[in-house]
Parts: C-alpha cells; sequence; structure tokens
C-alpha cells in the first residue's frame, strides 16, 4: 500500500477505536442508539479522509439542459375543494428546526423568536397548517426535525399547540463529534454532550434522510398513504404550503422538486443548480474551487439560487434508504472554539441528494417564497407594514408599488442583538416605499418614522444620530452628529 492509503486506513482504524471508547462513557441503555449514530459518523469520516480532492471540478460542469428548470408561473392552478382535500391528505409538512438563535443573542431555537405581533415562526406555521386543515377538513400533519441542541426547548414549546388542529411529531437528527484540524480525532471526552457541549454539532440538513427513516415516521407515513413532504427551513417565513406545487408533485413523475429563485447581487453566496455527469445537482459556496469564487457569485452565470425549499417523494425516499443509493458531496466545516482549538465538522446538505432521485428538477418560483429571519435586517422587513398577517402567512402589502423586497443592511455593533435591536426603535419605520436602507453606527429611530427610495445613516465613532419622531427621509443621506435631547 502507497504511504498515503496506509495515512488514511490508519486514521480510520484509530477514529474507530476513539469512537468506542467513547461509546463506552455512555449509559447501558442507549449505547445502541448511540452505536447507529456513531456508525454513520464513520461513514462519513471515512468518505473524508478518502476522497480528498474537490466534489466538483469546474470544467466539468455542464449546461443545463432546458427542462431542468420549471417555471412556477406555468404551473396549473385551477382544482376543486375536494381535490385540494384529496392532495392534502397526500401531504407531510417537515420543518428543518436544528439551529439555535445565538447569532443574534437569543437563548433557545431560532424557531422561537417573536417574528412579527409576538408570534414566532413556529406559532406561524401551525396557524397555517391548521387553517388548510379546518378549511379542507383534512390532518396535514407537521414534523419537526430538532437537534440535540432544540430539542428540549421545542418539545416545551409545543405543548401550547395542544388546542390546535394539528398533529405535530418530532425527531432527532445525529449529535456527531467535532474532530481535532490536526490530529483527525475527537475532541470529546465522553458522549455526554452536556459535559462539553462545543465538542458536538449537528451535521447539517443533509442528516434529514437518515434520521427520517431511522425515527420511524417515514414508514409509518408511507403506510398511511401519504406520498409528499414539503420540507422547508424553520425560518424561511416564505416556505408556506403550496397547492399548485402540490399538485406538480402528485400528477407528475418528478420524486424531487427544488424551490429555486432569481439570484440577486444579495444571494450571490446560496447554492446554485448546475448539470454534471448526467445529473442535475446542488452546488454550495463550500465545494466551489476559490479561483472560480467570481464566477460562481456571478447573477449572469448561475441566474437562480437554492431556497431551500423542497418537495420530496417519501416513496422514493423509503427506496434510496433501503438500497443504499444516498450520496451527498461532504462540507467541511473549519471552526475555532473559544478556547482556541481548531476543529473540522463534517456536514452534508439536504439539496446534494437530488442526484439520487429521478427525475429532480429544479422550480423557480416568486422571490416571496424566500423569506428567512437570520439576522435583525430579515426581521425588520417582517416587523414592518411591508407585509401583512393572514392565517400565519405573510403577504406582501398590496400598497407596496412593486414586489420586490428592499436591501437592507444594519451596522452590525449596535444591531446585530435581538434586544439592543429592539430598543433603538421606537415604533417599527414605514417601510412601504423603501428601496435600501443603510445603518451603521449609533443610531436610533423615534416613532412614526417613514423611509423611502435610498436611506443610508452613519454615525461616526463617538457621534450618535437620533432620527426624530414623525421624520420622513426620502433618498437621503444622514451622517454626523444629531441628538433630540428631553427638557
Amino acid at each position: 500500500m502507497e504511504f498515503k492509503e496506509l495515512t488514511n486506513q490508519d486514521a480510520k482504524v484509530s477514529m474507530a477505536q476513539e469512537l468506542e471508547k467513547l461509546l463506552n462513557t455512555g449509559p447501558e441503555e442507549h449505547r445502541h442508539e448511540i452505536r447507529r449514530e456513531f456508525d454513520g459518523f464513520q461513514q462519513l469520516f471515512d468518505r473524508f479522509v478518502s476522497e480528498p480532492g474537490p466534489s466538483i471540478y469546474w470544467d466539468k460542469i455542464e449546461k443545463l439542459p432546458r427542462d431542468s428548470i420549471r417555471s412556477y408561473s406555468d404551473l396549473p392552478n385551477n382544482t376543486s375543494k375536494q381535490e385540494i382535500k384529496t392532495m392534502l391528505d397526500q401531504l407531510v409538512v417537515i420543518k428543518l428546526n436544528g439551529a439555535l438563535a445565538t447569532p443574534i443573542g437569543c437563548s433557545g431555537p431560532t424557531s422561537t423568536i417573536p417574528v412579527r405581533n409576538n408570534l414566532t415562526s413556529l406559532d406561524m406555521t401551525v396557524q397555517q397548517i391548521e387553517h388548510l386543515n379546518k378549511t379542507y377538513n383534512t390532518d396535514v400533519p407537521l414534523v419537526l426535525m430538532n437537534s440535540f441542541l432544540t430539542d428540549e426547548d421545542t418539545m416545551k414549546i409545543i405543548r401550547k399547540y395542544s388546542g390546535f388542529k394539528v398533529s405535530i411529531k418530532t425527531f432527532n437528527q445525529s449529535c456527531f463529534p467535532r474532530i481535532n484540524k490536526e490530529s483527525l480525532m475527537p475532541i470529546a471526552r465522553s458522549c455526554n454532550p452536556d459535559e462539553n457541549v462545543e465538542a458536538w454539532y449537528p451535521p447539517g440538513h443533509g442528516d434529514f434522510y437518515q434520521a427520517f427513516a431511522k425515527s420511524g415516521l417515514l414508514d409509518e407515513f408511507v403506510n398511511k398513504g401519504r406520498k409528499f413532504c414539503f420540507i422547508s427551513n424553520t425560518d424561511n417565513l416564505g416556505a408556506t404550503v403550496d397547492l399548485n406545487i402540490l399538485n406538480m408533485c402528485l400528477n407528475g413523475q418528478e420524486e424531487f422538486i427544488m424551490e429555486v429563485t432569481d439570484k440577486t447581487r444579495a444571494d450571490v453566496k446560496g447554492g446554485t443548480l448546475i448539470h454534471y455527469e448526467g445529473k442535475l445537482r446542488l452546488l454550495e459556496v463550500a465545494q466551489v474551487p476559490k479561483d472560480q469564487l467570481e464566477d460562481f457569485m456571478s447573477v449572469k452565470k448561475f441566474n437562480v439560487f437554492n431556497t431551500n425549499n423542497l418537495w420530496i417523494s417519501m416513496p422514493a425516499i423509503q427506496r434510496i434508504m433501503k438500497n443504499d443509493l444516498l450520496d451527498m458531496e461532504i462540507i467541511v466545516n473549519p471552526l475555532t472554539l473559544e478556547q482556541g482549538t481548531n476543529v473540522y465538522q463534517l456536514v452534508t446538505a439536504i439539496g446534494a441528494a437530488m442526484k439520487c432521485f429521478d427525475n429532480a428538477v429544479g422550480l423557480n418560483v416568486p422571490r416571496s417564497r424566500f423569506l428567512p429571519v437570520k439576522k435583525t435586517s430579515d426581521l425588520l422587513l417582517v416587523m414592518s407594514n411591508l407585509y401583512t398577517l393572514d392565517h400565519g402567512a405573510l403577504l406582501m402589502s398590496p400598497k407596496r408599488m412593486f414586489p420586490s423586497t428592499p436591501l437592507v443592511k444594519l451596522g452590525n455593533k449596535h444591531f446585530k442583538i435581538f434586544s439592543e435591536y429592539l430598543s433603538r426603535f421606537g415604533s417599527i419605520p414605514d417601510l412601504l416605499e423603501l428601496d435600501h436602507l443603510t445603518v451603521s453606527g449609533d443610531v436610533t429611530f423615534g416613532k412614526g418614522v417613514s423611509l423611502k427610495g435610498t436611506v443610508i445613516i452613519i454615525a461616526n465613532h463617538g457621534d450618535r444620530i437620533d432620527i426624530p419622531a414623525g421624520s420622513i427621509l426620502e433618498n437621503k443621506i444622514v451622517s454626523g452628529n444629531l441628538r433630540i435631547m428631553d427638557h
């Protein structure tokens, strides 16, 4: 064997030994479950050390065939109430609920932040599905894929929905060990994540397929005649059940439909669709060679991006899992932990499995189906009068003259943390006629402020700008120092 093969083999053997040691630190009654998770991690790790080359060779990317991305506007939309009920009887709604809200300074899952009228994204999802169930006399279940980081809080929160006409089920994605960048061995010393939460991570939403199958829910739903699942990120407030897309799922040959939307300069890092080795594939920014990044981010060459709203045939997932046909590129995320340790976490993306399904297609949907709330700048939009709330669904206000969403950039230092962001607004400004807002530095807004066109507000270091109550700023640049004092 060559030196490299030997070292790869050594790494695999050493990892197996380390995982066995970790397994022995777990309680006897949970070891079978932990071993199954570790087997999944070992497979991922073995591929990681065996496949050091790039997952995509740039010059092998082929031109997208004409029919590989369909247009939402071409979908038929005339269905009777009885037909809709029959379609909904075959649907499961799944939300990817594994992320914490720590990036904006909140504890608990992202789905538990108040985003509109004191409702969380989870409240809004439950309202949407209850409205469907009542309107069409059906019982579409809501399934949450939690992680070890979000499960406990989520289980407490969903108790409040017990009186709603929605059946809520949950399952957990895997819990994998972070590995030291130098030794390629786990940094954990015990398989209890509570003892050192930094040593563990949920391995990306690509873990959905194994975790869903392992939970027993996949078989349960298929046995009850449910055929398609609609999967989306819990923080995407635009990801509502769309009856036209569901109709396409149930009356076509496609086993996998990925919703994509037109790329703007604000979305240059979003994953895109490519044709590669005869198959439609998802290409993530992490897979792109550094010298091709500019090409990847070009709005002309790659003009759509993945919303992570996916419609997938559940019998097809069963077939792929049963025949061991699942194949997703590994994304290697390097991290530096608080105490300075450099680690890798190996993750996969749920959309990367599309090449394993028959007749997978992209569907170019309106931008309104992609409304993620990851930062306070996103929150400002969804809390404003740009949107109205209808049975848990956010709709663009008819008073807005054009359908595009304004571009909002709020400075990290003063607006990143949720509580501080809230304290800087007497009330959320009127954004109906806004195109672009940039705010940097120590800036506050009084009540009843209206922002129109392009507004740029910059308080330099040491300065503060208070926008007076009732101000109307239209195509304005405000800089310097402006203090309004009570007397």
